[in-house]
């Protein structure tokens, strides 16, 4: 416990000296540690290299082993959201509001950084970037602890970052990386409510589970999606076919790849056909129940079709499995989805307006989509530079986290004498 109190100790530090920065201060740093990103590519490529050998030898799936994989285009993409985020406005020290009280005060509320940071992840080290330039954007320090599977990467990335740091006369402490594979260590850095403000979980459903039920401090859960496409009667099918492959098979092991797709009657006997030849191309195994099997048990698309089981449909695939079901209608479509929804990410597909707009305000999830795909909940795709996560819970954020939520604020009320009678 006494090394993590010293990375506590030295975020806090961070933290301070982070908070008296200028934005222009902030983006240099971000531009440096884009230039670093591809300056050393190499070495966080030959890191990565032994993460995934390694990986394969303990007989990771290739859903998993995608999750880790770093390639020369995925660095480039890391080293473009860092220019990005550099972009994008800084939320600090702007107004949320500002009013005159009645007595002549002027009262305001103005966004501050959270403070520390902590944040556990799985799997993918694309996360330690994220996290680095969204944190130092909004002045925040960070601790981060990734999974045992990409320690060799995320040390590679996490020194990239501090050389940077570095470089630019700023505390290295800012973004520290807890590289001790030691479990209970997590459970440890649960309870640092000494030093870290906010914990954020991004992984599996033990993850969050483990992080609700022993940290002392507040959680940010999310990460975890069942997601859904549903075809209504007056859905474009060419448009259904597009969305769903893009939805299942563009990435199929992120959270917000597709899970289940939910038909009208009036539509399956036409779509699921045409549908499953489309994803055999891909070699996604469909698991379906009722007429929606007896329609694709039939011979000639090609693709792998299996009864669904009991569980099938409340659970996250993350591999190239989709499980498809016939519904009624509209309004057993949204009951499904309420009753097997991460309220991650839903999507219907619909030409009928009446119907979206049913959708969109009776489904709860943290996205909704119509007529698109899934693969959109996404910080980079809604403009947000990148993201630490995307929140499904319902309190301070939802959906994906970019700068505004890495905030909280304070209230300043400009007197002249004033005093309370």
């Amino acid at each position: 416990m006494s090394d993590l109190n010293a990375m506590g100790k030295a975020a806090k530090a961070a933290a301070r000296e982070l908070v008296k920065l200028t934005t222009g201060q902030k983006n240099d740093a971000l531009q440096v540690i884009a230039d670093e990103l591809e300056a050393q590519a190499g070495l966080v490529l030959a890191q990565n290299a032994l993460d995934i050998e390694d990986g394969r030898a303990n007989g990771l799936s290739e859903a998993l082993l995608d999750r880790l994989l770093l390639t020369e285009k995925r660095i480039a993409g890391l080293a473009d959201d860092a220019r990005k985020v550099a972009t994008l406005p800084d939320p600090v020290g702007s107004e949320i509001e500002s009013r005159m009280l009645p007595n002549g005060m002027r009262l305001s509320r103005r966004r501050i950084p959270i403070g520390v940071l902590g944040v556990i992840y799985e799997a993918r080290p694309n996360v330690t970037i994220d996290i680095a330039t969204l944190t130092l954007k909004t002045s925040n320090a960070v601790i981060l602890r990734g999974g045992k599977e990409t320690l060799r990467s995320n040390l590679a990335l996490t020194n990239v970052i501090q050389g940077a740091l570095e470089k630019v006369g700023l505390p290295q402490t800012a973004v520290q990386y807890l590289a001790n594979p030691d479990r209970e260590l997590v459970r440890q850095m649960m309870r640092l409510d000494q030093y870290i403000d906010m914990l954020i979980p991004r992984g599996g459903a033990g993850l969050h589970r483990l992080c609700r039920d022993e940290a002392t401090i507040p959680v940010i859960t999310g990460g975890i999606g069942i997601c859904h496409v549903y075809v209504d009667e007056s859905a474009d099918l060419d448009k259904a076919i597009d969305i769903i492959e893009n939805s299942k098979i563009q990435r199929p092991s992120v959270c917000n790849a597709l899970d289940t797709v939910l038909t009208h009657p009036s539509v399956t006997d036409q779509l699921l056909p045409r549908l499953a030849q489309r994803l055999a191309k891909s070699n996604v195994e469909l698991r379906a129940t009722g007429h929606a099997y007896d329609v694709l048990a039939q011979n000639g698309h090609g693709a792998t079709v299996v009864p669904a089981g009991p569980d099938d449909f409340d659970t996250e695939w993350m591999a190239l499995i989709l499980g498809i079901k016939e519904v009624a209608g509209l309004e057993e479509a949204i009951d499904h989805i309420q009753a097997h929804s991460m309220e991650h990410s839903d999507a219907i597909i619909t030409e009928n307006w009446q119907h979206a707009n049913q959708f969109v305000n009776e489904v709860t999830s943290s996205a909704v989509f119509v007529n698109a795909s899934t693969r959109f909940n996404d910080g980079g795709q809604f403009g947000l530079g990148a993201e630490v996560a995307v929140s499904t819970q319902k309190l301070h954020a939802r959906g994906p986290m970019g700068l505004e939520e890495l905030t909280t604020y304070k209230w300043i009320g400009y007197g002249n004498g004033h005093i309370r009678p």
